[in-house]
């Protein structure tokens, strides 16, 4: 159900105008809203590395751009020339962020079509490049909804849903994948509510999804991390509903530090802990969360809330940005193509089988 005056108040955050993109820069809200323009590859890098555009599959929309800025401009004496500074873009830009697996089969993509393009003028492919980051972009987009019209059906009316980190449009082409379910539901008429893990370090619930859900007039609370044992207790939580950056072929999930001990409550208090997962963040290649890269930060983010220090300069930090829950702890996943319950290593390979 889109396309509604609700839909109205979804906000795009990644926009392709004319010759370059428009992103909302993340790193000021919610105090501002501030969009940057960028023409080039290294921008994007930046981008990404420092949190101005961030999750899964957001970091994928934008690096299949930036897999066309990098190459645009390149004047080759050959193809192979061509193929060489193309897997050398994409290298680059897979050094942005390790964890989230959009980015690298954005890149691996990529790569397959320049090399069954090898015969035709490099041109083409340029253009077949940004063609293809803008079938992305879309894709995204069409994926998000039918997460969130599927995924709304688990939503009872009067729902109270814990969520983590942000998964809304910020996070992707529209309407995201955990927050299109609740979207979703939301479209739909029901009366919901929404718990919102403050997520530290870097707050992206209190200062990402508050403002999205805000914008959308969904009931919701802000809350601690430290508090979500305790309202799950007190039995005002029906559910968890957390995204992903990448799920291993058996189930493992790796995501935004602090899911692991979401799931941990949820399973105590026997509440269904549910992960939106469309399928460009299942990387089949792995067959558990320990194979899963995990990013360590800057201690920087750690010690700090804006310029305010909150530890000492020379403590030292331990930083990761993502943990991982495993298959066991978890209800069920959301995909565009459907509910995936356990078991899962045969349930997800499934997926992959479906038209």
């Amino acid at each position: 159900m889109t396309g509604n005056k609700k839909d109205n108040n979804i906000i795009q955050s990644i926009q392709w105008i004319d010759d370059h993109i428009r992103i909302l820069d993340q790193t000021y809200l919610p105090e501002r809203e501030v969009f940057l323009d960028i023409y080039e590859v290294g921008r994007v890098w930046e981008a990404i590395r420092s949190l101005r555009i961030r999750g899964a599959p957001a970091i994928g929309i934008v690096a299949a751009y930036g897999v066309y800025f990098g190459m645009k401009g390149f004047e080759e004496k050959s193809y192979w020339d061509f193929e060489t500074e193309l897997k050398r873009t994409c290298e680059y830009l897979a050094s942005s962020r390790p964890t989230a697996v959009n980015l690298q089969w954005v890149l691996d993509r990529a790569m397959r079509t320049a090399h069954a393009m090898r015969e035709k003028p490099t041109i083409q492919i340029k253009t077949q490049l940004l063609r293809q980051a803008m079938a992305i972009h879309e894709m995204d987009k069409q994926i998000c909804a039918k997460i969130g019209r599927l995924g709304q059906d688990l939503i009872p009316d009067g729902a109270a849903i814990l969520t983590h980190c942000n998964t809304g449009s910020l996070a992707t082409g529209k309407y995201g994948t955990a927050l299109s379910i609740i979207y979703h539901a939301h479209f739909a008429g029901k009366k919901i509510h929404v718990w919102v893990g403050e997520t530290r370090p870097i707050l992206q619930g209190s200062r990402l999804t508050s403002w999205e859900l805000l914008k959308s007039d969904i009931n919701h609370h802000v809350i601690a991390d430290s508090m979500a044992g305790w309202v799950m207790y007190n039995k005002q939580v029906d559910m968890v509903l957390v995204g992903t950056d990448r799920v291993a072929s058996n189930g493992d999930t790796a995501n935004k530090i602090g899911t692991y001990g979401l799931a941990v409550l949820a399973r105590h208090h026997g509440i269904p802990f549910y992960v939106a997962a469309p399928l460009s963040s299942i990387d089949m290649s792995l067959s558990s969360g320990k194979e899963i890269p995990i990013e360590e930060r800057d201690g920087e983010e750690l010690r700090k809330i804006g310029r305010q220090m909150t530890a000492p300069d020379k403590s030292p930090v331990y930083n990761l940005a993502f943990d991982v829950t495993p298959h066991e702890l978890i209800t069920a996943f959301i995909t565009e193509k459907g509910i995936v319950k356990p078991d899962f290593t045969q349930n997800l390979a499934a997926l992959f089988q479906k038209k």
